[in-house]
C-alpha cells in the first residue's frame, strides 16, 4: 500500500472541519427543539448551507489531492494545491456563518475553482 501524507494530513483537516460544521448544526438544532428543516430560523438556514456545501466540494478536493499526489508531483505543488484548496474550504465556512455579504465567500470559491482548475490541469497534462 502506498502512503500518501499529503492527501492524509489535508483529509484529517477537512474530517475534524466536516465534524466542526456538523456539531454546529446539531447544536442549533437542540436550542430550536428541531429535528429536521430549518424552522425558518436564518442561523440554523446559514450553518446548514455552510455543512451542504462544505460537503458538496470536500470528497472532490479530497480526491484531486490524493490522484496529484498518487501522480508524483512535487510534493512542494501538492501541498499549495491542498493548502488552497483547504483553506478556500475554511474562508467560505466562516463567510458563510459568520458575515452577512458574499465577499468572503466568493473571493473562497474563486480560489477553490482556480485550485480545482490548476489540479485537473495536473492530472490531464501528462495525456499529451
Amino acid at each position: 500500500m502506498t502512503y500518501v501524507p499529503i492527501t492524509s494530513c489535508l483529509a484529517a483537516i477537512l474530517a475534524l472541519m466536516m465534524v466542526a460544521l456538523s456539531f454546529q448544526v446539531s447544536l442549533r438544532r437542540r436550542q430550536l427543539a428541531l429535528s429536521h428543516g430549518d424552522g425558518g430560523d436564518q442561523v440554523l438556514r446559514r450553518r446548514i448551507r455552510a455543512h451542504g456545501n462544505f460537503i458538496e466540494y470536500s470528497p472532490l478536493a479530497a480526491i484531486v489531492i490524493l490522484l496529484v499526489e498518487l501522480a508524483g508531483t512535487n510534493p512542494a505543488t501538492v501541498w499549495a494545491l491542498g493548502g488552497a484548496l483547504v483553506g478556500a474550504r475554511v474562508v467560505h465556512a466562516l463567510g458563510m456563518l459568520y458575515t452577512k455579504g458574499p465577499a468572503l465567500r466568493a473571493a473562497a470559491m474563486v480560489v477553490q475553482h482556480l485550485a480545482f482548475l490548476f489540479g485537473a490541469a495536473l492530472l490531464i497534462a501528462p495525456l499529451f
